[in-house]
């Protein structure tokens, strides 16, 4: 099984042609801006991947992880952009990053390997009032068997090293929901589990998460790839 990881949120950059739509420049500094630690917990996974992929200009610019045709595809920064503009930002910054990861992905499963894409991301502990009671999110879809059996090792592994862990399957999002992994298993019926990690940002600090989080994902996933 070969890994892929990407992190579809991991910076909050701003290209300067559109700095001027962000005159609240504090938003990009938080959860809704990108997803700390994220790319942290990539780079400790690297080792173990046959490759990986990462943007960081901030999910409000584009979104990375929608479709196309998906109503929060551009913030409400972007989305009064004209269409010119819009496609532009589609052609620079979303098409070379979805199809380089595509492309990597239908090479592995064209050479006869199975692919076992990660996408990580990371979740603010607290969203409307209301306390997120995970510490890691594993999403997938349950319709189908490899993915869910897959999450149901991982979780086995996390809690081997840390049974306090609160591990939940499709929280605090639904895995089947409309993403990057979920455009891609149309892709590829066969040969391809498309997992998204969420890590509680709690466990953030200064863009670093903490370093047995990592650790743990890291022996956890190297369980069940080697």
């Amino acid at each position: 099984m070969k890994l892929v990881l990407t992190c579809e949120h991991g910076g909050n950059i701003i290209p300067k042609a559109y700095a001027q739509l962000f005159n609240d420049k504090d938003i990009l500094n938080t959860h809704l801006g990108y997803d700390l630690g994220a790319l942290d917990v990539l780079e400790y996974l690297k080792p173990l991947a046959e490759a990986s992929f990462y943007s960081i200009n901030s999910r409000l610019l584009i979104e990375l992880n929608r479709s196309l045709f998906h109503k929060q595809l551009f913030s409400e920064f972007t989305k009064s952009l004209s269409k010119t503009e819009k496609n532009n930002i589609i052609e620079t910054y979303y098409l070379p990053y979805r199809t380089a990861v595509e492309h990597k992905i239908a090479n592995l499963i064209g050479s006869n390997n199975k692919v076992l894409h990660l996408s990580i991301h990371s979740f603010t502990p607290k969203l409307n009032n209301e306390i997120r009671n995970c510490d890691i999110g594993l999403l997938y879809n349950s319709l189908k068997k490899e993915e869910q059996t897959f999450c149901r090792q991982l979780k086995a592994e996390i809690l081997k090293t840390d049974s306090g862990l609160n591990v939940r399957f499709n929280y605090p999002y639904l895995g089947k929901a409309d993403g990057f992994t979920t455009f891609l298993r149309k892709q590829f019926l066969e040969n391809y589990l498309g997992i998204e990690i969420e890590v509680n940002q709690k466990f953030n600090q200064k863009n670093k998460m903490q370093g047995s989080i990592k650790e743990i994902l890291y022996i956890a996933v190297s369980n069940l790839i080697n």
